[in-house]
């Protein structure tokens, strides 16, 4: 795409300058903000920044939830050819530091008091940054430390070098280039250190507009902007996407109301990862726990009809004319309702993507009628290397490689791609630029998989991650993993193995739907720690893991691979302990380093482990959690002979 975002900002200012840009939910009032007033805006904020010395080809670090001002910050640092570099909001202070040494930051914006707390924390690690604009003012007014200003000043310094420098932003635009870097991402650091992705205008905006092509999206798209900026995927659909159709991005008011706020607004095309589908319909099975006997039967007999026929009705196959009317029944009755529960009404294209789904929790969605699709990519590839077309969507393929996109196997079973969205390097990184992407353009992804007879991409695991037990069946961690989580009562899940004779694993409970669970059995707790470890619990747990290991005993590649032993954790997996990223993905390695007599208490037979851990709460101090923790067998099935 030969353009740049500033560009797209300010044809579609000049274009549809009354148009909303974007909406803010501010005090339960949502607030549009027109395309012209956000070029308005982006040019006052890139005259401050220029003014205060922001310079082309510098970084500048942005923290904060989607909001219109953190958006055209980035825009107005892109406009003076600065990269932004979005950081999550959630991190430590600590996990701010490698990334502002690394990239030389000296300016950043910081959301709230709580963002400006962080950096002020870690400046003395960081003497380089010397200038922090906030956005949110409360609880600042009595700050005084130098190089803190609040985005109002720099607005009001930027309004006045625009009035005597009328032409200084189309000038700075017109210097920017497709092929300059606009924007870097660190990667979730699974393996070890973050590092920086970087990408040009050109890969950004090439496979936003593939994704577009692809689903055919238009100006006219709602979307809800409510996952982190500094996570590429909402990066993409949120603001590269934004600008290659000039659809309206909506801000959420809090984290908090996002349910809500997804049911005003009904977005037509919606994004998010599978824990987050996880997490509704996890929802929707507790509501459904506490309802009335004759509405559970009901539900699950609706249910039933929409697993055998709804996938089907989706992809357009044929379906006999009385499944037909059971469903528009049940459409009517229940699917339709549940729908508008999830603040799905609306949605024409839904997408799952940053690890794999379990195929039963990708089912339910497609089974009352809500269009969700996966796709494959990663921070490296822009996104956007595999989508599914409609009336070709399976729940054990991520679909076929979209626009210009090619893949190839190596002879291990890693997927290489070669997409004009690859990342142009990582940042001061050539040993690992040179590790991941071949001299011809190919690029390593990690992932083990194969193309099917029909041409979709099916991915097994990670490449690293797939091993093999003591008698050489196949071990793929997530697989079981994904399969476990979509239980409702089963949160995460930490399968171990490879090398070993047997699979066993740790379990972190769904602390809502087991309490929910718990509290209709009368069944008293005192916390995550004592219901974790409850006999009626584990003998629960144990029923899940059962099912999946039935499930496995079908598969003939797999069926070695059934879980034997269990145990449940005494404390949630934490991305600031370190047992998570902070997109949530589990850190196998860590997690069994960390936890390393509770895998020994696995594999050596015991009933019981005690365990003492190190946890961070919420205000930054440190505690001990510990507990002793039963150990239980699951039964497993002899492996099904495949028919001949």
């Amino acid at each position: 795409m030969e353009t740049t975002f500033p560009r797209l900002l300010l044809q579609h200012a000049a274009q549809r300058p009354a148009a909303a840009a974007m909406r803010e939910k501010e005090y339960g009032i949502w607030q549009a903000l027109s395309w012209q007033d956000l070029a308005r805006m982006v040019e006052h904020l890139a005259c401050g920044l220029h003014q205060a010395g922001l310079t082309r080809g510098e970084h500048m670090v942005l923290i904060g939830a989607n909001r219109p001002r953190l958006y055209a910050t980035m825009l107005a640092a892109q406009a003076l050819g600065a990269i932004p570099v979005p950081l999550y909001q959630d991190a430590a202070g600590a996990e701010c530091v490698f990334p502002i040494h690394n990239a030389d930051v000296r300016f950043a914006f910081a959301e709230d008091q709580e963002q400006v707390d962080k950096l002020l924390e870690i400046q003395p690690q960081c003497p380089q940054l010397t200038t922090i604009y906030y956005d949110d003012p409360r609880g600042l007014r009595n700050y005084s430390e130098s190089g803190l200003h609040s985005m109002d000043s720099l607005l009001e310094a930027g309004a006045r070098n625009a009035a005597e420098n009328p032409g200084l932003l189309p000038a700075q635009v017109d210097k920017g280039h497709p092929d300059d870097v606009a924007a870097m991402f660190f990667t979730s650091g699974t393996t070890g250190q973050a590092k920086g992705v970087v990408h040009t205008h050109r890969t950004l905006l090439d496979r936003a507009s593939a994704g577009a092509e692809f689903d055919r999206l238009t100006e006219k798209e709602e979307v809800l902007a409510y996952m982190p900026p500094a996570w590429v995927g909402q990066n993409i659909f949120s603001y590269a996407q934004w600008l290659a159709c000039g659809y309206v991005v909506n801000c959420p008011e809090s984290a908090a109301t996002v349910m809500i706020d997804l049911k005003e607004i009904g977005p037509t095309y919606y994004f998010a990862p599978p824990r987050i589908f996880e997490s509704l319909l996890t929802t929707v099975m507790i509501r459904m726990e506490d309802a009335s006997a004759i509405k559970r039967r009901m539900f699950q007999s609706f249910m039933d009809l929409a697993r055998r026929v709804g996938p089907a009705l989706r992809d357009g196959r044929s379906v006999g004319m009385l499944d037909r009317i059971k469903y528009a029944i049940g459409d009517l009755l229940v699917y339709g309702p549940l729908r508008n529960n999830l603040g799905m009404s609306r949605v024409r294209v839904a997408y799952t993507a940053g690890e794999a789904i379990g195929p039963d929790l990708f089912t339910f969605y497609r089974a009352i009628g809500i269009n969700l699709k996966q796709l494959y990519g990663s921070t490296e590839t822009a996104v956007f290397v595999c989508m599914q077309p409609d009336h070709q969507v399976r729940a054990d393929t991520v679909g076929i490689p979209c626009r210009d996109v090619e893949i190839r196997l190596d002879d291990s079973g890693e997927i290489l791609v070669r997409s004009p969205g690859l990342l142009k390097e990582y940042y001061k990184n050539p040993q690992a630029t040179a590790e991941a992407k071949t001299p011809d353009g190919w690029y390593h992804t990690g992932d083990a998989g194969f193309l099917d007879a029909q041409g979709h991409l099916k991915i097994i695991d990670r490449a690293k991650d797939v091993g093999r037990l003591a008698d050489g069946s196949i071990f793929a961690p997530k697989y079981l993993e994904n399969k476990l989580k979509f239980f409702p009562h089963i949160k995460e899940a930490v399968a171990l193995g490879d090398q070993r004779e047997m699979a066993c694993v740790m379990v972190n409970i769904d602390f809502e739907a087991v309490g929910n669970w718990a509290e209709r059995r009368n069944l008293p707790y005192a916390g995550y720690t004592d219901l974790a470890q409850k006999p009626e619990v584990y003998a629960l747990i144990r029923e899940c893991i059962e099912k999946v290991n039935a499930d496995l005993a079908a598969d003939d590649k797999l069926a070695g691979s059934q879980i034997h032993r269990f145990l449940v954790l005494h404390k949630e997996l934490d991305a600031d302990d370190g047992e998570l990223t902070r997109t949530n993905k589990v850190r196998r390695g860590f997690i069994a380093e960390k936890y390393q007599p509770l895998l020994e208490a696995l594999y050596s037979g015991q009933a019981q482990q005690y365990i003492e851990t190190q946890v961070k709460f919420e205000d930054g101090r440190s505690g001990m959690v510990s507990a002793t923790l039963k150990i239980m067998d699951a039964r497993t099935w002899p492996a099904m002979k495949a028919a001949a």
